[in-house]
């Protein structure tokens, strides 16, 4: 089950030796043989030395506790996002009202705003790809990805309703954001969608493509000469489009590894990857949503 998702990539649950999720693998976290269907297990009492006899107990030992199963990655992720709207939601009160009762502009409050957004986003990103390549995946990492990532998203959220005037489009995206995670997990089910290694490099490709491009709007801010790609014209619609579109295909990449890893048997510890993998989503796809609301607020 070789992955192309970075997220997965390093975990070597994920990259276990064998032919097929739902084969007789061996993979490299566990060091175990997991049987497949229709394959029996041997017996502990095989061997025709009696000394060597077993207790009737299986082979195949339990890591880190069991398996990994949906419940587990439900109870991760809502874990990973109660984190990030708890923290959203102090980092929205910490920074304060931005525009005083007559009407002026309270430094004070921008100047919260703008630190929160950018420790949030940096201590996010950075974190985001320590967990990406990371072999063995960490809880607390997981959790403090979180609670950056809902720092950066309170105060962005923030700001996008103060600029066009109306925080009532933050509650819409999130509902939209719930809405397209439901719409994509049941026409993932009901149309039996196949992820095959040509989609997941695209969608990998193009994640890693939009991530480039906004680093590179970063940078030419600096200089007073951006491309519009943050923008509320038709090229920042364009890019919030095309960020939407690519968020369902990362969600889709998902179900698709939580799908066969708990086939698969993997270690209830993967858990915490396939929530960091599904939070990523979760978030790309809510300020792809908030930009097109503000978007067309502004219309």
């Amino acid at each position: 089950m070789k992955s192309n998702n970075p997220i997965f990539a390093r975990s070597e649950e994920f990259n276990g030796t064998g032919s097929n999720a739902y084969g007789n693998q061996t993979y490299a976290g566990g060091g175990q043989s997991y049987p497949g269907y229709g394959q029996t297990q041997q017996s502990p009492y095989a061997t025709t030395d009696p000394s060597q006899w077993g207790t009737g107990t299986p082979t195949t030992p339990e890591v880190d506790g069991g398996r990994m199963t949906i419940d587990s990655v439900v109870q991760k992720t809502a874990v990973t996002l109660f984190v990030v709207i708890a923290t959203a939601a102090m980092t929205w009160f910490w920074t304060g009202d931005s525009i005083t009762e007559g009407g002026a502009v309270n430094q004070d409050a921008i100047g919260k705003l703008y630190l929160a957004l950018m420790v949030g986003s940096f201590g996010a990103f950075g974190l985001s790809m320590v967990l990406s390549f990371k072999r063995s995946i960490s809880p607390a990492l997981v959790i403090a990805f979180a609670a950056l990532e809902g720092v950066a998203l309170g105060a962005f959220s923030k700001f996008i309703g103060l600029q066009v005037g109306n925080t009532d489009i933050v509650l819409q995206a999130v509902i939209g954001t719930f809405a397209a995670f439901a719409g994509t997990l049941a026409a993932y089910k009901f149309f039996d969608i196949q992820v095959g290694n040509k989609f997941r490099t695209f969608v990998v490709a193009a994640m890693f493509g939009m991530v480039a491009l906004g680093l590179l709007e970063m940078v030419l801010g600096f200089f007073g000469n951006q491309i519009g790609l943050f923008g509320f014209g038709a090229m920042g619609l364009l890019f919030a489009v095309g960020g939407l579109v690519l968020g369902v295909f990362m969600l889709i990449l998902d179900f698709d590894f939580v799908e066969k890893g708990v086939a698969a048997g993997l270690p209830e510890r993967e858990s915490w990857r396939a929530a960091f993998a599904l939070t990523v989503s979760l978030v790309w796809i809510y300020t792809n949503l908030l930009r097109i609301l503000a978007i067309f607020q502004q219309d």
